[in-house]
């Protein structure tokens, strides 16, 4: 367990995935704005975005970030002066179970960290009265599977259900798949994207993801929520107050972060807290471990809790505030602490806590043996964490199979990772494996009779490492690109009919047009299989 120390933590990097655009312009409007927010209404129809009334951000449509999907708007009934506008709208995705349908968020800083946020509310969008289940990625690795069934019989179909989540992306780009899993029509209303300060959770790591189970701002007197422009990072901070138990400290002055801050909690949530009635109780704070299927292993979750202590009040001269925390009864210090006047103090743990069955936590802020003074609480974080160990393939692979894909317009189940899962790898392309923690790598790519017209594209020969590559049966023109002499694991090429006879100016004897690349010394073996490969038009 953790409180706050003189010197900062530093922070470890992760996360995945690939690069999708449909032409420069949507690829322009797809960018961070000017604080490197992504704010996306998904199914938002046209190419016109709007500001939000409640944070004055700027919303976008959906175009430029993902190439599948349908529009819809929620049922009439449902469009609320409650519901924030941004749930009005929904994009949906139809298809076969284990499909997987992907937004790109580029422009990253790679090693940073990121909050996303997508956000869902069915709404009988579809006139169908049947929410869905369906599963979530980050990149290439599970976050949460949602279960709108469950939400709906016990919340009504009017709920909104928000899944937050804190990674640290690898790359310049990050990938929110939505995963048909056989149980409904996968569907998502909006996708945030925040940038988080490197120094800030330390616990998000490049094996780890946090995975928001709820954000508590304690005391305030109204039902508003913080987020930006109070909180800059735009968390979504919501009031908890319980007036038959507790009782609200506030202040109007500024309450300051500490210099090693790993946080960055706003000063509108450290002004207000909350100490029990009778001072001999605690402020408590209890959930319940959700059960996760898809972690055979581990079937209920770690969790990091952390906590926001500022203390708010001038105490008289002989008064003590001295602090514990027990969870489950079992104290987290051995010694009470003592947060300082107007600065912010917090209190973690690095390790997550688990159990090995579902299991409600209780957890209580307590006022220690020596205190004069009732416990209190500023605020509080409770995450989940899910593991973000699966590497992606390639990144060289990914970039060249992703230009590929553009060019050709290829409409296949060509999203998401190319082959990671193994289970949702793109179809006509083989990939290797292995054990010794490298990405997967595209070994074979089989194109054939896939009705590909132009040229040749030079994004073939920066697959590096495959060995196979049919392209036969297309209408494609001009001459084979010189660079695919070099890949340096190629032993079959099959172009048969991929260039057009009528189309090509030049051809040599077999009905093909001259390269250089023919003209290349080459091994024995590649000179027996080369040839070969060619068939008369």
């Amino acid at each position: 367990m953790e409180l706050s120390k003189p010197r900062a933590m530093a922070a470890g990097p992760w996360l995945l995935l690939l690069c999708l655009a449909a032409g420069a312009v949507l690829q322009a409007r797809a960018q961070p704005d000017s604080k490197g927010f992504i704010s996306i209404d998904c199914g938002l129809s046209g190419n016109t975005g709007y500001v939000s009334e409640t944070t004055k951000l700027s919303y976008v449509t959906d175009a430029g970030f993902i190439d599948a999907g349908t529009n819809h708007d929620i049922s009439d009934e449902f469009m609320t002066h409650y519901v924030d506008k941004v749930s009005y709208t929904a994009r949906s995705f139809a298809g076969a179970a284990g499909k997987r349908n992907c937004y790109t968020l580029r422009s990253l800083v790679s090693g940073n960290k990121y909050l996303i946020r997508a956000t869902f509310m069915y709404g009988n969008y579809d006139g169908l009265d049947r929410p869905p289940v369906f599963d979530l990625y980050i990149g290439v690795n599970y976050w949460h599977t949602l279960d709108f069934r469950y939400l709906t019989k016990y919340y009504g179909i009017d709920e909104v259900m928000v899944k937050e989540a804190i990674v640290v992306v690898p790359d310049n780009f990050v990938q929110v798949c939505l995963v048909n899993i056989g149980d409904g029509t996968p569907f998502i209303s909006s996708l945030e994207l925040r940038p988080l300060n490197r120094t800030h959770y330390p616990q998000a790591t490049v094996a780890q993801g946090l995975s928001l189970d709820s954000r508590l701002n304690f005391g305030p007197m109204t039902s508003d929520i913080v987020r930006y422009p109070d909180d800059p990072y735009d968390r979504i901070w919501d009031p908890e107050y319980a007036k038959l138990i507790w009782t609200e400290i506030t202040t109007t002055q500024k309450v300051r972060n500490l210099d090693n801050d790993l946080f960055g909690v706003p000063s509108t949530v450290l002004q207000t807290a909350v100490m029990p009635l009778n001072a001999s109780k605690s402020v408590w704070l209890l959930w319940d471990s959700e059960p996760t299927p898809k972690y055979d292993r581990d079937p209920t979750p770690g969790y990091i809790i952390i906590l926001h202590f500022a203390e708010l009040e001038v105490l008289p001269r002989n008064a003590v505030r001295e602090l514990n925390v027990l969870l489950d009864d079992k104290p987290w210090f051995t010694t009470g602490f003592t947060p300082g006047y107007l600065y912010g103090t917090f209190a973690y743990n690095t390790i997550p806590f688990t159990n090995n069955r579902r299991h409600i936590y209780m957890l209580d802020v307590v006022a220690s043996s020596n205190a004069t003074l009732p416990p209190y609480l500023n605020a509080a974080e409770v995450f989940s964490v899910f593991p973000t160990t699966n590497l992606g393939t390639d990144s060289q692979d990914v970039s060249a199979i992703t230009a590929i894909k553009l060019k050709y317009h290829v409409t296949q189940n060509w999203m998401g990772d190319p082959c990671v899962p193994q289970t949702m790898a793109w179809d006509r392309l083989t990939c290797s494996y292995t054990v010794d923690s490298s990405h997967p790598r595209i070994t074979s790519v089989n194109l054939s009779s896939s009705g590909l017209n132009g040229d040749i594209s030079s994004s073939f020969a920066k697959l590096k490492a495959v060995t196979y590559l049919d392209l036969s049966n297309n209408n494609l023109i001009g001459s084979i690109p010189d660079a695919l002499s070099q890949l340096p694991s190629l032993t079959l090429l099959q172009p048969a009919q991929w260039i057009n006879p009528l189309r090509t100016p030049q051809k040599n004897s077999r009905g093909f047009s001259e390269s250089k690349i023919w003209q290349q010394p080459r091994s024995l073996q590649q000179w027996q299989f080369m040839p070969n490969a060619f068939k008369k038009e």
